[in-house]
């Protein structure tokens, strides 16, 4: 029976629905994700900022996706693994924590885009136009793409949830284990048409913008590395390109399963751990993958391992 209250401050979540054998296996990956999210998002932070071989636009670019991975942790995961020990009927949560976490958590993945759109443009100086990169990406431009990246991620979620906090709300249960958009406009008995089509075109241009630069931007490289004699040049766009390219096919990947599975309804457990994993798998694989195809990365590393063995010898 649905569960009708005008406007009320205290929402029910649904929860995931785990058996009870499941439960503390559960709760360790998650708290062994969330762990080495956090360790391996601050060292890769660290090294960069402490080795001055690192002080390049790439790296410096690259900084702002373990500190989206970082927030965007802090607001599911700790949360999430509080509610798993919890029977679901004692799942509470107040509405102004859960529009908080609605708007972390498209913000979070509007970001992971919008990051990862300014990293191509990065490459793409760095490759086609390698004598002018030093004039192109100076640190008044890495500030200019920075604050664009979370400046617009920032506005289009501001104004996705603004719509919906305007609507009064007649329910109370959130069918997710965690606060959403949709679940968010769900809880009214208003009309959403304006929720519907904003939130559609939000996704659309989101999703357009973000491929379609990524198209433009790996065919003039692929172009230039056609053309070009220089082992050098193909060598580097090689290791430096398909680095940010697996990273973002990782991201679009884990978004697109969640869209997907929307529309499958039978689906729904599949489509809650799919939603949450959106926050575990990029957060947990960036660091290693950055780190492991990084020169200066494994330089720094091997170096570091090197003197912490001869200070203990």
């Amino acid at each position: 029976m649905e569960n009708y209250s005008f406007n009320s401050f205290t929402l029910q979540l649904e929860g995931l629905t785990i058996q009870e054998a499941s439960v503390y296996p559960v709760f360790f990956f998650f708290l062994f994700s969330h762990v080495f999210i956090l360790i391996a998002n601050v060292w890769i932070l660290i090294l960069v900022c402490i080795d001055k071989n690192l002080h390049q636009p790439m790296y410096l670019l690259f900084c702002n996706l373990p500190i989206n991975d970082i927030l965007g942790n802090f607001i599911l995961l700790p949360r999430l693994m509080a509610d798993i020990l919890k029977p679901s009927s004692k799942i509470l949560i107040s509405y102004y924590e859960c529009v908080v976490q609605a708007f972390a958590g498209h913000f979070f993945a509007t970001t992971c885009h919008t990051v990862l759109m300014i990293m191509a443009f990065d490459r793409y100086v760095a490759i086609c136009n390698p004598l002018r990169y030093a004039a192109i990406m100076t640190n008044k431009m890495l500030m200019k793409l920075t604050v664009s990246a979370w400046g617009l991620a920032f506005l289009l979620v501001g104004i996705l949830i603004g719509l919906t906090v305007r609507l009064s709300r007649c329910r109370t249960m959130i069918t997710n284990p965690y606060c959403d958009n949709a679940s968010l406009f769900k809880l009214s008995c208003e009309s959403v048409v304006i929720n519907n089509i904003y939130g559609l075109t939000f996704t659309v241009v989101l999703f357009t913008s973000s491929i379609g630069s990524m198209v433009l931007t790996y065919t003039k490289i692929t172009v230039i590395c056609l053309t070009s004699n220089s082992k050098t040049v193909n060598s580097k766009a090689l290791k430096t390109c398909s680095t940010h390219l697996f990273v973002y096919m990782i991201m679009l990947f884990s978004g697109m399963l969640i869209i997907v599975l929307h529309r499958f309804p039978q689906y729904a457990f599949e489509r809650k751990m799919s939603a949450i994993l959106f926050h575990i798998i990029p957060g947990s694989l960036n660091p290693i993958i950055y780190g492991v195809q990084s020169k200066e990365i494994k330089n720094f590393l091997s170096k570091f391992l090197w003197s912490r063995k001869v200070l203990s010898s």
